[in-house]
Order: C-alpha cells, then structure tokens, then sequence
C-alpha cells in the first residue's frame, strides 16, 4: 500500500507541484498545452473552469500516464471589475496591469478538473485580493525581477509581489494556483473509489 495518494497534474507549474507536495499528494507532471484563449461570450469562471477542464481532459488522452491514476488539470484567472487580466504580453502591458490593480479589489478565480475514465469532477475557488496603491518606481522594479511575467494579472503572491497585498478573503493556495482544500476533496473523491 502507497504512502501518499497518486495522481497525474497536467502543469509543469512549480507552484502546483510545491502545493502538491505540501498536501502529500505524489504526482507525475504531464507537459499538457492547451490554447488559452477566451471565447465570445464566455464569462471569467467559465473560462477558468473550461481551461482547467480542458488541461485534465489532455492529460487523461496522453500516452504518458496509466490509467488507474485520475489527471488534475487547474486554470488561474485573475479578474478586475469585470475583466480578465491574464498573463503579461510584455512589461507595457505588465505595467499596465499593475496600474489597475493598485489601491483596488481583485478577484483570483481557480477551477480544477479531475478526469479518469467516465468520471469528471470540477471545482472553483474564487478569493478577493486588495492591493494597496502602487508607486510607479515600484512596479518598473518589480517587473525587472521577472517574477510577474508568467503570471496571471501578473504577479505573484508567494513572491516579491506579496508586499502589495494589503487584505485577502478566500483561499491563499487558490491565488497561488491550486487550492488545497477543494483539491484535496477532489482527490479523496476519485482515490476512494
């Protein structure tokens, strides 16, 4: 009998594999792309979740997993007034990004997707983040560390980009990019079975 529960996670995130390893969960990364492109008419969290759902799928139809194991797939959306804001094109745009969220109240949306064989089970966490204001030395130098230029809204609240956080409602693992306690049911769920 296995010391931890085994799954696929379809990311190469390292932030996913480090909340993963917090929670005990062994895991194989699948390398899964998938085109991260909103549709007409789609809504902030159903992007999230169909991306996410999307990531799972993929991972279930690769040829690098065995399929006695489930496949979690998960999507972070970042959300002002209404908007998506989602990974930085380039420091312009970075900027820009940070210039909205200064002084101002953001949602962080995170679905997961868990797929093996005909079962398929989703979940959202969705948290609000306050950003106190930012001054425009501050964001020039944070883009120059790199950290946001992969990131969703671009920064990141497990790194330099924590110290413009004043308040957060919700899940810290969920703004960080998979949330524990929903993944853990999910796992729990489609392991005891």
């Amino acid at each position: 009998m296995k010391d931890k529960p085994f799954i696929y996670l379809a990311s190469t995130s390292p932030r996913r594999q480090i909340l993963l390893d917090q929670i005990h969960i062994a895991f194989q990364c699948l390398p899964i792309q998938v085109a991260e492109k909103i549709h007409t008419g789609e809504s902030p969290r159903q992007y999230a979740d169909r991306l996410a759902l999307e990531k799972a799928q993929a991972g279930w139809k690769s040829s690098q997993r065995n399929e006695i194991y489930p496949v979690l797939g998960a999507d972070t959306v970042v959300v002002l007034n209404g908007s998506l804001l989602e990974k930085p094109k380039d420091k312009e745009d970075g900027i820009r990004m940070l210039n909205q969220l200064s002084g101002n109240t953001h949602e962080v949306l995170t679905s997961i997707a868990m797929v093996q064989h005909n079962q398929i089970e989703t979940a959202c966490s969705i948290s609000r983040v306050q950003f106190r204001e930012i001054l425009p030395d501050e964001m020039e130098a944070y883009w120059n560390t790199q950290e946001p230029v992969d990131k969703a809204g671009g920064y990141a609240i497990q790194g330099r980009g924590a110290v413009f956080i004043k308040r957060i409602e919700g899940s810290y693992s969920g703004i960080m990019g998979l949330p524990l306690y929903e993944t853990d049911l999910l796992v729990n769920r489609f392991l005891s079975n």
